[in-house]
C-alpha cells in the first residue's frame, strides 16, 4: 500500500478505536436501558468496521498502528472526570455525540486529505462517515427525551 492509502486506513482504524474505547469507558456508568442497548449496538458496529480494517490492511501486507498510550490515557481520564458528580442519560449522551462529531469531522478532514486513495479506502471513510451519522441521530434522541 502507498502512504496515502496507509495513512487513510489508519486513520479509520484508530478512529473506530477511540469509539469503542469511549463506549466501553461508558458503558458501566450508563443507568437507562435503551440506552446501554444502543451503545452495545455501536460498539458492535464499530468492531465491524475495525475487523474490515484489519482485514483489508492483512489483505495488503500491511499493519495498523493502534492509538498510542497516551491517547488512551487522555480517552479514559476525560470519561472519568467528567462523570464524577454527573452520570444522568443526558450528560452522557453529550459526550457521546461530541465524540461523535470529532470522528465525524476527522472522516471529512480524511476525505480531503486523501482524495488520491484507492476507490475502496475512500468508501470505507463514506461508510464510516454513514455510521456515524446515524449513531449521532440515535443519539439525539436521549436528549429529546430527558
Amino acid at each position: 500500500m502507498n502512504e496515502t492509502d496507509t495513512l487513510l486506513l489508519t486513520s479509520l482504524y484508530q478512529n473506530c478505536k477511540t469509539a469503542t474505547q469511549a463506549i466501553h469507558d461508558i458503558l458501566p456508568k450508563v443507568k437507562n436501558a435503551q440506552l446501554l442497548q444502543e451503545l452495545k449496538n455501536q460498539y458492535n458496529n464499530y468492531l465491524d468496521f475495525i475487523s474490515t480494517c484489519l482485514n483489508y490492511a492483512k489483505e495488503q501486507n500491511s499493519t495498523l498502528n493502534d492509538n498510542n498510550i497516551i491517547e488512551k490515557v487522555k480517552m479514559w481520564c476525560s470519561v472519568n472526570f467528567s462523570t464524577i458528580f454527573n452520570k444522568d442519560t443526558r450528560h452522557l449522551t453529550e459526550m457521546l455525540l461530541i465524540g461523535t462529531v470529532m470522528g465525524t469531522l476527522q472522516c471529512y478532514k480524511d476525505l480531503h486529505d486523501h482524495k488520491n486513495a484507492k476507490k475502496e479506502l475512500l468508501e470505507l471513510t463514506n461508510n464510516l462517515l454513514e455510521i456515524q451519522e446515524n449513531n449521532f441521530n440515535s443519539l439525539k434522541t436521549f436528549l429529546k427525551n430527558m
